[in-house]
């Protein structure tokens, strides 16, 4: 899909034969100002995209109930998997700084929230005696 949204926006596609030409991938910058025209909605960039008819949609929600549940657990499950491989997780010394940075932290709160509480409770017994 990408590659379909980067051939539309004047970018070369692979299959031209020219394997100079780079793919442009969005940089997160905005790019040089654009000139506006009435149906442009104070420049905020869309993406027309097909919408999907009712019985298109009714038959993809069927596909999605439908079916073994012990297949889609299976699925589900082997997704979960792949996702957490793309985790990067912490090393021993990254966990031990990052859990002590935490409990520091809730430590902090804890007392600085009893210490306003205990204040506002002295305040209101010396004011309503």
């Amino acid at each position: 899909m990408s590659d379909e949204r980067d051939i539309r926006h004047g970018a070369h596609s692979a299959d031209d034969g020219d394997d100079s030409a780079a793919v442009s991938r969005p940089s997160g910058k905005r790019s040089a100002r654009r000139g506006r025209n009435a149906s442009d909605s104070g420049g905020v960039a869309t993406i027309e995209r097909p919408s999907l008819s009712k019985a298109s949609k009714k038959t993809d929600r069927a596909e999605r109930k439908s079916g073994n549940p012990f297949k889609r657990l299976i699925k589900f499950l082997r997704e979960v998997v792949a996702e957490l491989r793309k985790v990067i997780w912490p090393n021993r010394k990254q966990m031990i700084t990052y859990t002590s940075v935490v409990l520091v932290f809730v430590i902090f709160m804890v007392a600085f929230i009893s210490g306003m509480d205990l204040a506002f409770i002295k305040g209101v017994d010396w004011l309503f005696g």
